[in-house]
């Protein structure tokens, strides 16, 4: 098992924490959109309350993950075409922005609202903010607009990884997944049976 990345594959900090962060990611928007739905009492707060708490686990291991990411070296991309790496890159790059932006931004919301964030109960984050009404409406609506940036950025990503493993038939799918290929012990397979 290979700790860190390398030129042709993943290590599995870096796949422990993708994977991890897609689950968080899903259940956190599904959370969001679900709390939405119920009328204002005691069952949205505790829902209200997982949501908060989830997205401070995504802001950490977003975090995490970034400092992780500049500390070892990233496989070589499979695209072939140099617009196809860019988007790869830009998509990455607006993945990791959101997922930064979005609990912030839901941080400071909660702040304007005169709401403490408290994280699983075992403590509260202070506010970011002080209580501003004006400011909470902002953020609300930008909030919003950030789980749909989201929801269109890991759409894309998810088309990309099955665009490789399906019709580019390339290596790009499998080197993330848990056993998946590209390990320092492939390397020494030809480049055909590495894209099979």
């Amino acid at each position: 098992m290979v700790i860190k990345s390398h030129e042709k594959g993943f290590g599995v900090v870096t796949k422990s924490l993708h994977w991890v962060m897609a689950a968080l990611v899903i259940t956190v928007f599904s959370i969001g959109w679900y709390m939405d739905l119920l009328p204002l009492g005691l069952a949205k707060l505790e829902w209200m309350s997982r949501h908060k708490s989830l997205g401070v686990t995504v802001l950490s291991l977003a975090v995490l993950r970034i400092v992780w990411r500049l500390c070892e070296p990233t496989p070589k991309a499979l695209g072939n075409h140099k617009l196809e790496r860019l988007a790869a890159k830009l998509g990455h790059l607006g993945l990791y922005g959101v997922m930064i932006a979005m609990p912030l931004s839901g941080w400071i919301m909660s702040s304007a609202a005169n709401f403490p964030v408290s994280v699983f109960g075992l403590f509260t984050l202070p506010n970011l903010v002080a209580p501003n009404k004006e400011l909470f409406e902002t953020l609300r609506t930008v909030h919003w607009g950030l789980s749909w940036a989201i929801v269109g950025l890991v759409g894309t990503h998810i088309a990309a990884a099955l665009k490789h493993h399906f019709i580019d038939r390339d290596a790009t799918l499998r080197r993330m997944l848990p056993h998946g290929a590209a390990t320092k012990g492939s390397a020494n397979l030809s480049e055909d049976q590495r894209n099979v």
